[in-house]
């Protein structure tokens, strides 16, 4: 990937529409690092690697804004830790959800009993 790709082909790539990279230019989070003779934006492996990145960090839930203020981070080693853990404790309330609501199509539970704690 030592050559250089225009907007549509960044997009194509990873499967984003232009305004998702618009987004992240918009966030400062990308620099347009150069332009062709028509004035369109093109993009070098750097940018590239560091668009991928966002995407995943997107994927995995974090927010533009918070991307932001950790993109640059050498270790993010703890905010991925932090987001296991808060992922982790999402998933074992909706269990405890996903149990309740089977107690209660099973009749083991009254909604009125849940309601009155």
């Amino acid at each position: 990937m030592n050559e250089l790709k225009t907007l549509k082909e960044v997009c194509q790539l990873l499967n984003v529409s232009r305004r998702v990279i618009q987004g992240y230019e918009k966030y400062n989070l990308v620099q347009i690092p150069f332009k062709n003779k028509y004035g369109h934006n093109l993009y070098n492996e750097e940018m590239i690697e560091r668009m991928i990145k966002i995407r995943f960090y997107q994927i995995m839930g974090f927010k533009l804004k918070d991307i932001e203020l950790f993109i640059n981070e050498d270790n993010i080693k703890d905010i991925l830790i932090d987001k296991l853990n808060a992922l982790k404790e999402e998933l074992n309330n909706k269990q405890k959800e996903l149990l309740l609501l089977e107690d209660i199509i099973n009749g083991k539970k009254d909604i009125n009993e849940i309601i009155k704690k």
